[in-house]
């Protein structure tokens, strides 16, 4: 009894001494000698501390500005976790007006040697600042002398003259032992806190007093001019948001089928509601906004609106395919095509045109809103009601209320008399008209027409990416396969599959297939590869010896052969955000298996079919007979880009029945 009461007062001792000094600079022995997180022993990193204060300062020149203080105390369990050692810090750096400022890092990494603490400061020349675009610049750097069992300790301070709060965050892709934030905001200020993710600490809120003091100087005189200066001090209350928790497991971003992570990791976003200065002389002004309003102002940039206007750059270019599109859906084709071709994307997402569009048509380059607002202009230029369409890219995530930052990206829609239309986006070079990459295909975008006013679209695919196989092999006499397999690949799979094998030469593409599949491929060709409006189709001629297994005389063949699910990709107990195939999709395999003279079937599997809840998903399987040859028809069919947390579980148990009924196999004996 005397052994476990002292065990437990030791423990909490230890407790005690490691998570009551986060002091910047000051770490723990204990600290560096913890090998592994004692909570989630699969991390590869975590954070002990993460502390975080936002408050307004005042001052003269620019009045009230919002400085947020970071401290972050990290430490490496592994390996793996040495990417932690890699911080990028991004602010909002335009070329011309009111900028965001980065100061104060402070840096170093602990390390235990021969029992003995030592630490690395981050140098001044260790730390890069990096123009990401016009806009947005990074301040990088890379933590010296890390290892396996060193601790970060890193501070640093941002400076905004904008009235945004940016977003309080819970959870991280590595667990956190201690969090403490503090928000500081002046009576002044009203903001609205919206939650995100599937964690959430609560605040505790006070209110607080401070106050502001304004310089002015008074001339007066006439022959002889007298100066005064005067302080005026304005005492405000303030309202005070703590959030404090420890133990915060990680979201990590290992599980398939995610679009970004970041939209269901823990946290708050704020926003300004109204500033309310009437008691000091002020006036009080709504900030509160809506879609429209966002839309009709990234309209009226002149990044945006402007660059719509701008004609006689591509007049030349657009008379000559003027010449033979001569129908609508010609116009639209022979445009998409030619700007699609003409242009290369320089892998940047932008609502606002970076270079101009003038510049980018000369130079054949430019980011997003660079090559979309050229196609949109050049679709007017040809008579068609050609418009923009903002939206909020999957990286971006799903905004939560109107804001400028809810999009980050635009692409092109031509509406018809007839109410249909066409999504066009020409940064991708294997897109064709109605179908978009993955990046853009996020719920719903906003159309903005050529007064200014703008409507919700929907984003989704309007047709399942599709893939079917039809799989002809011959088993011969010594149990080797030799056979033809056909693959067509439509709508967005024809798009990706264009996209990842594009770099490849044929001889490197055919030695993955042949390591994948485990065949030999003995001819390989490709159609359509360059005709994106078709389907793409793919032919190879090959053999194996590895697809069919003997057993006491008696042969096992999995029916499906190379095309068999053999594992279920959800494998989580439980999944708390949604499953995300991006479109609707649909697989077909026909497979037709010659068996070898002398032989018969013993056992075949059971025809199996399966569906999710509300027709979201089916599967479809089936193995038949016919004299000596064994066809297999399998479809598998997702009509939701989206799987929600309630059905997960039912996902699951469905994948598991389809693994289970794909790898059974057919059993032959000798005659």
């Amino acid at each position: 009894m005397i052994k476990k009461i002292f065990l437990l007062m030791f423990v909490l001792v230890q407790t005690i001494v490691f998570s009551q000094d986060y002091k910047f600079g000051k770490v723990s022995k204990q600290e560096l000698e913890e090998q592994f997180h004692p909570i989630d022993s699969t991390a590869d990193a975590a954070y002990l501390y993460r502390y975080r204060r936002t408050y307004f300062d005042y001052n003269d020149q620019n009045g009230f500005e919002i400085i947020t203080e970071i401290q972050e105390r990290i430490k490496i369990y592994t390996s793996e976790g040495f990417k932690k050692a890699n911080k990028t810090i991004s602010y909002y750096n335009p070329e011309s007006g009111d900028k965001q400022t980065v100061s104060g890092i402070n840096a170093y990494t602990f390390n235990l040697i021969d029992g003995k603490v030592t630490k690395d400061k981050l140098g001044k020349n260790d730390i890069f600042n990096e123009e990401k675009n016009k806009f947005w610049s990074l301040q990088k750097f890379t933590m010296p002398n890390i290892k396996v069992g060193s601790v970060i300790d890193l501070e640093y301070q941002i400076r905004s003259p904008y009235l945004s709060i940016s977003d309080v965050q819970f959870q991280f892709d590595i667990p956190v032992k201690k969090l403490e934030y503090k928000i500081t905001i002046p009576e002044y200020y009203v903001f609205n806190m919206k939650m995100k993710g599937y964690y959430f600490v609560n605040p505790k809120e006070t209110n607080g007093k401070s106050f502001l003091t304004i310089n002015s100087k008074t001339r007066t005189g006439w022959y002889v001019i007298n100066t005064s200066f005067v302080n005026t001090k304005i005492d405000f209350r303030t309202n005070i948001k703590e959030f404090s928790d420890e133990n915060i497991p990680a979201l990590k971003d290992n599980e398939p089928f995610v679009a970004n992570m970041d939209n269901y990791r823990g946290g708050i976003t704020f926003e300004l509601a109204s500033t309310n200065f009437m008691a000091v002389g002020g006036e009080f002004k709504s900030y509160t906004s809506t879609w429209e309003q966002v839309s009709k102002k990234i309209f009226e940039s002149t990044s945006f609106g402007s660059e719509l206007e701008k004609l006689s750059y591509y007049t030349d270019d657009l008379n000559k395919i003027l010449e033979t599109a001569k129908t609508d859906p010609e116009k639209v084709g022979a445009i998409f095509n030619f700007v699609k071709n003409k242009m290369k994307w320089n892998g940047l997402y932008s609502k606002y045109s970076d270079n101009g569009v003038r510049k980018t048509y000369k130079e054949n380059v430019g980011n997003v809103a660079d090559i979309n607002l050229i196609l949109i202009a050049m679709l007017r230029e040809a008579g068609l009601n050609a418009n923009p369409v903002l939206v909020s890219s999957k990286g971006n995530g799903i905004p939560l209320f109107p804001t400028l930052d809810g999009f980050d990206y635009v692409i092109g829609i031509v509406q018809f008399p007839d109410n249909s239309y066409v999504l066009l986006d020409a940064t991708e070079p294997f897109s064709s008209p109605n179908l978009l990459p993955e990046r853009a295909l996020n719920w719903q975008g906003r159309i903005v027409q050529k007064d200014g006013t703008s409507s919700w679209i929907p984003l989704t695919a309007s047709k399942h990416a599709m893939e079917e196989n039809i799989l002809m092999v011959k088993m011969t006499d010594d149990l080797s396969i030799e056979g033809l397999l056909r693959t067509k690949y439509e709508n967005l799979n024809a798009l990706v599959k264009r996209r990842s094998e594009n770099h490849l030469k044929e001889e490197d593409l055919k030695t993955k297939l042949e390591e994948s599949l485990k065949i030999e491929i003995e001819d390989f060709k490709i159609g359509n590869k360059e005709e994106t409006d078709k389907s793409l189709i793919r032919t190879v001629k090959f053999s194996s010896e590895d697809l069919v297994e003997e057993i006491n005389g008696k042969l096992y063949v999995e029916p499906l052969l190379f095309l068999t699910v053999r594992n279920n990709p959800f494998k989580s107990e439980e999944r708390k955000y949604p499953v995300d195939f991006v479109t609707a999709w649909k697989d077909v395999h026909r497979v037709t298996i010659e068996i070898p003279a002398g032989y018969s079937i013993e056992k075949l599997p059971e025809p199996l079919a399966i569906a999710l809840p509300d027709d979201i998903g089916v599967f479809k399987y089936q193995v038949t007979q016919n004299a000596n040859k064994i066809s297999t028809v399998a479809i598998l069919e997702f009509n939701s880009p989206l799987i929600l947390p309630d059905n997960y579980q039912f996902l699951k148990d469905f994948y598991s029945k389809l693994v289970l009924k794909e790898t059974e196999k057919v059993v032959l004996v000798k005659q």
